[in-house]
């Protein structure tokens, strides 16, 4: 009889062990011994929503909570809606907030693993993290001034010469500084780049397959094993997969091969051949890092600059005069503003930061974080595996923090504020994950904002009466990023010497870039 009891206590511990250890029995455990301290939680969920950062930010305040879990699907997800709940967690606790929700479709199956921006907080990750950061640091960043300084002489051009294409002009600029800074190669049209455009169908398919909820694999992973020709949404991301690879290996060998003719300047590409070997990386790896500059940078700095003239367009009449001033008084009405410049205009500054703070375009604050261990915050339980979404809509439109959040005021970021961090804003995310080109993008959204106001005078667009067209500050995009949809604007030159300035400065610019405009073998 002692024998038989002593038989089941032990099948049943050994029961309870082997339950208990798997990971998603275990953080459902985890959660029925703590359910009553999570964090406050909507008594409905929605699903489907085009624009989920705004329904974010009403839980925020109708929960009146920083803090918010739902329950979407097995993985449990917290919002955090201001600035010092996301610095409190993912930047002073960055050891077990700096990992990533597991991306089934777009970095297991997609990527082969391969992306650093979703990877784990892993070995792969670290060497990742050090090969880009070091290849963006401040000081290294400064290295690619010159090539943002030109380009953004030849923005001015393209503005001055067409106007109306200001958003195609844009996303030049950030599309060359991009493929300039990675590979030593510059982009004359976006609309036709070959780099630009195999670029872009990679991080369009990504985008596309990392929509929550979309595929059922994220929920049952063991679909992931199903042959690949019983599942058609498998087979389409391993023929992406293949395509990505080609991409990303033809490019680098094409940069080789350039290298060795010695005709490509210093480069982020330079830097990861360099650093490969030291850290151990394959060249797949390497060419892999290649491609995270491009899809990081080009949609952020254009789009931050739409919305910088949709600000104009809305509010210049309470900003630009100041603006000008400033500008005339520190640079004169003689050379278009230099990167010597910027530390010197305080109110420029100013707007660059409101730029970013206003319309941010990770809307959703950029990849989402995951915690690795269990955590407490303020009395509210924060479950191990949990999806950390700190979005930016939330946070830069926190009332708290930015009373009259909607409003284009660059005067908020010259007073004195509480606010966590040494920026006043949190464009560029937090703590191990924060931005690794959030230096590169700094430098290009000052330089072209105060070459823009100096050289241009930006308002409304007048319909067939000569009335104002208004537009509205709310008409952006769907998406993982998101712009200004189209609108009218009217950009002239503020004199005809200016016009002048800005014609010989891009003259100039493109002939010294002339020299990079190479076709792709």
């Amino acid at each position: 009889m002692l024998t038989l009891i002593t038989t089941s206590i032990f099948i049943f511990l050994v029961t309870t062990w082997l339950i208990l250890d798997s990971p998603r029995l275990r953080r459902i455990y985890s959660l029925s011994r703590h359910r009553s301290s999570l964090p406050p939680s909507p008594s409905a969920i929605k699903t489907g929503i085009s624009k989920p950062w705004i329904w974010f930010r009403s839980l925020h305040k109708e929960l009146n909570s920083d803090v918010i879990y739902l329950q979407l699907g097995p993985t449990p997800t917290i919002l955090l809606g201001s600035a010092q709940a996301a610095w409190d967690l993912l930047e002073k606790k960055g050891a077990i907030y700096s990992s990533r929700p597991r991306f089934i479709m777009g970095q297991e199956l997609l990527s082969n693993n391969m992306r650093g921006l979703m990877a784990g907080y892993n070995n792969f990750w670290r060497r990742w993290r050090k090969l880009v950061h070091s290849g963006f640091m401040a000081r290294q960043s400064e290295k690619y001034r010159w090539i943002q300084g030109l380009e953004s002489f030849v923005l001015m051009g393209d503005l001055l010469s067409d106007p109306r294409e200001y958003r195609k002009h844009l996303e030049r600029y950030a599309a060359s500084v991009i493929v300039m800074v990675t590979y030593g190669r510059r982009v004359v049209d976006v609309r036709g780049d070959r780099v630009v455009e195999m670029n872009r169908e990679a991080m369009e398919r990504l985008t596309q397959v990392n929509i929550p909820g979309k595929y059922a694999v994220e929920r049952y992973p063991a679909l992931k094993y199903v042959p690949a020709v019983f599942a058609p949404w498998k087979r389409e991301v391993l023929e992406q997969r293949k395509k990505d690879i080609e991409m990303y290996t033809l490019l680098m060998d094409d940069f080789k091969a350039r290298v060795a003719k010695g005709t490509i300047p210093d480069c982020f590409a330079t830097h990861l051949l360099e650093e490969q070997k030291g850290l151990g990386m394959s060249d797949l790896e390497v060419a892999y890092a290649s491609g995270t500059p491009f899809g990081a940078g080009i949609e952020t700095s254009a789009g931050t600059l739409a919305s910088f003239f949709l600000a104009c367009v809305k509010f210049g009449r309470q900003f630009l005069p100041q603006a000008l001033a400033e500008l005339d008084r520190v640079v004169g009405k003689d050379r278009l503003p230099e990167f010597d410049d910027i530390p010197k205009l305080e109110y420029i500054n100013a707007i660059v930061s409101e730029s970013l703070r206003w319309r941010p375009v990770a809307v959703l604050g950029g990849t989402p974080h995951a915690t690795t261990a269990d955590d407490w915050y303020k009395g509210m339980f924060i479950p191990k595996g949990s999806t950390i979404i700190a979005s930016l809509w939330s946070i830069h439109l926190n009332e708290n923090d930015f009373p009259d959040p909607h409003t284009f005021k660059p005067e908020r970021f010259l007073e004195k504020r509480d606010y966590p961090g040494t920026m006043g804003h949190s464009a560029f995310g937090w703590g191990r994950r924060i931005c690794p080109g959030m230096h590169l993008a700094q430098a290009s959204v000052a330089i072209n904002i105060a070459r823009i106001i100096w050289a241009f005078e930006i308002g409304p667009a007048k319909d067939g009466n000569g009335k104002d067209i208004d537009v509205d500050i709310f008409a952006f995009t769907d998406g993982f990023n998101s712009v200004p949809l189209p609108f009218q604007c009217d950009i002239k030159p503020r004199s005809r010497k200016h016009a002048e300035i800005v014609t010989r400065q891009a003259r100039l610019a493109n002939e010294k870039m002339k020299a990079y405009e190479v076709e792709l073998e």
